[in-house]
Formats: C-alpha cells, structure tokens, sequence
C-alpha cells in the first residue's frame, strides 16, 4: 500500500481544459482547471499520479486483478458465488460459448463487463493522454518533461496491454489525434504485430527516459519499464494468423527478451523472497520482488479507497469473513501440484485421481495457493478452513478457496464496505520470478534450453524452502531437475512451473493463448472438470473465436461502423 499523494479532481482529470467563445460565455467555469493552471511541473505531476490511481480504481465488474479473464478461462477457478445467475457474465467466461458481443442482454444482471472493462481501460488511457497533450503543449514549463512523459506513456500501455490480450483488435489512441480523428479511428488501422510494436515504443522509451529506481514507491522506473517491454516482446514473438494459431515465434525478438531480463537482473535490484509467501502479505509488499505493482489502499480520501475491490466476491463465507465465496480453485487445478517419488510433477497423470492430502505429496505452493478442508488459512493455525461451511455452494463448485489475493480477516489493512471485505494488499502485475521465468521461455524456444534449466530449478529451490509458514499441513516432496533431454521437455517443464509458480494469479489463460494450445489444454480439462462439476457439461470452447473476447457491442455501435468484430462473434 503506497498513498502517495492527493489526487486532483474527477473535474480535473477529465482535463476539460477548452474555453468557449462569445462574450455571454466568457466567464471561467466553478471546478474546471484551464490547460495553462495545469501547465506547471507541480500540477503535472498531479496528473501522473492521477493516472496512476486509476490503475487500483477498478472493481469486481472491471478488475485490474485479472481473475475471472485469467483464471475462470484458463480451468484453473470456478466462478463460485451462490450459482450461475450470481454475476451470468462470469459464468458465461467458464463455458465460453455463451459469450456474446451484448453482455448486457443477460439477466438478471443486464450490465455488459466487457464494455465495463473496455471503457475502464480507455478511460485510464485517456488520462495519460490528457497529461501528455499538456506536457506536448509546454514543455519548458515542465521540468524533467521526458521523465514525466515515460511514466505517462508506461501506464498507458499497461491499459493497453490489459486490452490487446483481452481483444487482440483494439484503437490506438494517443495524444496527438484530435477529437475527429479519435471519432474516426478504427480498430483494425494497425495490425497485430503493429499494436505490439505500438505498445512496446510506450515501454522502451520509459525505460531510456527513466531512472533505475524511485524514490517514491510505486513509480514506474528503468529496470520495470524493462520488464514490461520483455513481456510484450514475448508475446509479441508468437505471430498468430487471423483465426489466433501461432504461425511463427520471432528468434529475434525471443533474443531481445533475453537480453532485457539480463540487463534487469545485473542491476541487482530484484531477488527472490527467501520464502514464497512473502509475495502475499501486507507486511511484505512493495519486497525486493515485486517489479511493478498496482498500490493498493484504503482511507486515502477517496470514497472508497482503492483497496482490494476486484477480489471483494472472493473471500469465504466463513472464518470472520463474510462474503461471498467467488473465485474457487478447480480440482484440476489442486490436482497439478501432486509430486512424484523425486518430487517432480506428474505431468500426464496428475488429474487422473484428486488429490487425497492424508497419501499424495505435493508441492509446497500449493498451501500458499489454495486453502482447503483441515488446513490453515493464510498461515493461521488457529483458522482452519472449514469445507462446505467455508463456501457459498459446494455442490456446485466446491470448497476450496483461493488465498493470494486475500488476507487474514485480522489484518489491519483489512476494510468493509457492507458484507465485502476488502483489503490494502496490493495487487502484484510483475514479480520477479515471472520476469525469470520469460528468461527461461525465450532460452527454450532458441533451442538453448540447457541455459533454462538452472533458471527453472532455482524457482522451485524457493518453493522447496517456503515450508515454514505451512505447520505441516499437507506431505511435501520438492525435487530439482537434473537435465532437460529435448526442447519439448523443457518446453513442458516451463509450462507446467508457471502454472504452479504463478497459479491463481491471473495469468494463466493468456500464456495459453500465447503458445497456442488453448483450444487442446480447455478440452482435456473440461473432459474431465464437467464431470466433477456438472455445470461444465454445456461448456464448448471454440477455437479461432474464444481466444479472444468480443469488441463489446456498444463499442462496434459507437464506432458508427468503424470497428471490426473479432472472428466467430
């Protein structure tokens, strides 16, 4: 949690800046700051840090904490909740084939949260763009203007990252388009691989025009603005066709990746947390770990604060908490972190049984992931999770609970707002270990994955030592690997790591899509997951259309034909 400072106005930050004309309208309007009240070093920070608050202004609808896009999509969580009706939207995110342009037209909610989202995001990109047309237009007046610009220009294109995964066709807004111009935009003038070179100018310019590291916690620097271009430098490498099939990776941009984390990690600012906990409690955020991360916090002047708000469903129903049991870890997604005799994963077999915790070892992270019948919640040996009692319905979802993105209901960052319990915890984008990790990726796919291994192993070395906080709840059995054979095996060994290393977090459908094997890793988990969990049993997941979310349907009316609907919608 960082309140770093107060923010201008909702007035202000809409930057209505344009004077009227006429002699009956000459008169400066109540609350609206003029473009040369604003155009000052002191007020243009103002800006920036108005920009950066609206990356924690979002909300279980619209969440910036990627869970129902990344983990619902991905068969790692159920929805939860007290059934499908309980937010259809989200519902209709795990069966993918009741995905439709109109979300609004499904009750009883009638509220569309992909344009909810989509609207966010450009309302988010907006702000950036009001702060860089001010500096564009004064720039002797601002001091340290490139420096500004790059912090500017990185959180834009954290907005549009968040849409490019999400829609793949987006508009590219910036700065310097008029009103007209903006009116008139489309989202197909740039092509896929053009909005990826788009998006990674943003981030390679913040990273030349930046310091190393701030002063002020939560500021973009050099070395995370690096991090955000190697991410989009990766994803970009897999060059996908119209219908999403990855038709080519891109050695030279894997290259680039590489070099980048190597640059990052010489600089000798990050590190892994000795234990993997660390990266989920209050008292540790903003550790040498976390690259870059949303700030998070409560009575900081606001209305509500800018707390937990996207995982305010997702605590259980039990154990001091209150609400509302969203968000449930799939039997799937527990069963992954079952170990072999050398405490290896079972990649081919891991969900032919469930997980029985009184015979079957597992991986440590699974008991900083998810909290389960008999076991502790969030490090407590005095909070056990107590099953059904815990969920809001079992019979549909399950019991588990997904703890990373909540904290112990004791906590002092803990708020409330009605029943939702919400949190200053911050909301990780970047750790370290998944810069590592994108390392690792690149070294395999250049056929260089003798380099990876040690990179791999020194992930799970932590997870092997991250037992402390756990009282022994589960049988832990963590191996190393002691070589890669092939590229597929490696390949399978890195896959198989972020799933585990990163579970829960948001980002697991997308790297399924990245690597192109969404439509076959959906179907083998719902060949089974349907069975255990029978409201599956309609899901269908249509490859060429579901890798990507419609263009919501107010925006292609909007547009006044503009826009182009993605394919299969």
């Amino acid at each position: 949690m960082n309140k770093i400072k107060t923010l201008f106005t909702a007035a202000t930050l809409a930057l209505s800046l344009a004077s009227c004309g006429g002699s009956d309208l000459d008169v400066a309007p109540s609350g609206v700051l003029t473009e040369e009240q604003v155009s000052n070093s002191e007020n243009v920070d103002a800006l920036i840090i108005a920009a950066y608050s609206y990356l924690g202004n979002d909300h279980y609808t619209a969440p910036n904490f990627l869970w129902p896009t990344g983990n619902l999509r991905a068969g790692d969580a159920h929805k939860g909740g007290n059934g499908p009706g309980d937010i259809f939207a989200y519902h209709a995110l795990s069966l993918y084939q009741p995905i439709v342009p109109d979300m609004e037209s499904f009750p009883p909610d009638l509220i569309d949260l992909n344009n909810k989202k989509w609207v966010r995001n450009y309302t988010g990109i907006s702000r950036a763009n009001s702060a860089l047309a001010v500096i564009a237009n004064a720039p002797d007046a601002i001091e340290n203007s490139a420096a500004k610009q790059s912090e500017l220009r990185f959180i834009r294109s954290i907005f549009y990252f968040d849409l490019k995964i999400h829609h793949k066709h987006i508009p590219w807004i910036d700065e310097t388009l008029t009103q007209d111009q903006i009116l008139s935009a489309t989202n197909r003038e740039l092509s896929d691989q053009e909005l990826w070179d788009k998006i990674a100018a943003d981030f390679e310019f913040a990273a030349n025009n930046l310091p190393q590291t701030q002063k002020d916690v939560g500021r973009a620097s050099a070395l995370s603005a690096k991090a955000y271009l190697a991410k989009t430098l990766l994803y970009q490498a897999y060059e996908q066709n119209e219908l999403h099939q990855v038709i080519n990776i891109n050695k030279d941009k894997l290259v680039k990746v590489v070099a980048l984390v190597d640059e990052i990690e010489e600089a000798g600012v990050y590190d892994l947390f000795d234990d993997y906990a660390n990266n989920f409690l209050f008292e540790s955020e903003n550790g040498k770990e976390s690259v870059f991360a949303i700030q998070r916090s409560l009575n900081d002047g606001s209305p509500d604060g800018r707390g937990s708000w996207p995982s305010a469903l997702n605590a259980p129903m039990a154990g001091g908490f209150g609400c509302c049991g969203f968000h449930v870890p799939t039997e799937n997604f527990v069963n992954a972190f079952k170990t072999d005799q050398q405490g290896l994963p079972l990649f081919d077999s891991f969900n032919d049984f469930n997980y029985d915790m009184t015979t079957d070892s597992v991986d440590p992270r699974l008991d900083h992931t998810v909290a389960m019948e008999g076991k502790p919640f969030k490090y407590d040996e005095n909070l056990i999770h107590g099953g059904d009692s815990w969920a809001r319905a079992p019979g549909i979802y399950g019991n588990f609970t997904a703890m990373k993105d909540l904290e112990h209901p004791d906590c002092s960052c803990r708020g409330e707002n009605g029943p939702f319990p919400i949190f200053s915890l911050n909301t990780p984008l970047i750790r370290y270990a998944d810069v590592l990790l994108w390392k690792a990726e690149a070294l395999i796919e250049l056929d260089r994955y003798d380099e990876a291994l040690p990179i791999i192993n020194r992930i799970r070395e932590r997870a092997k030592n991250s037992t402390g906080k756990l009282h022994n709840a589960s049988i832990y059995n963590m191996g190393l690997y002691t070589s890669f054979d092939s590229k597929e095996q490696a390949r399978a060994a890195l896959r198989f790591e972020r799933r585990l290393e990163l579970g829960l977090e948001g980002h697991r459908f997308f790297d399924l899509v990245r690597w192109g094997i969404a439509k076959e890793t959906i179907d083998s988990y719902l060949a089974i997951e349907a069975v255990r969990k029978p409201y599956l049993v309609d899901a269908i997941f249509t490859k060429g259309k579901h890798e990507y979310l419609p263009i919501p349907n107010q925006q292609m009316i909007l547009s006044g034909g503009s826009y182009t609907q993605n394919p299969g919608y």
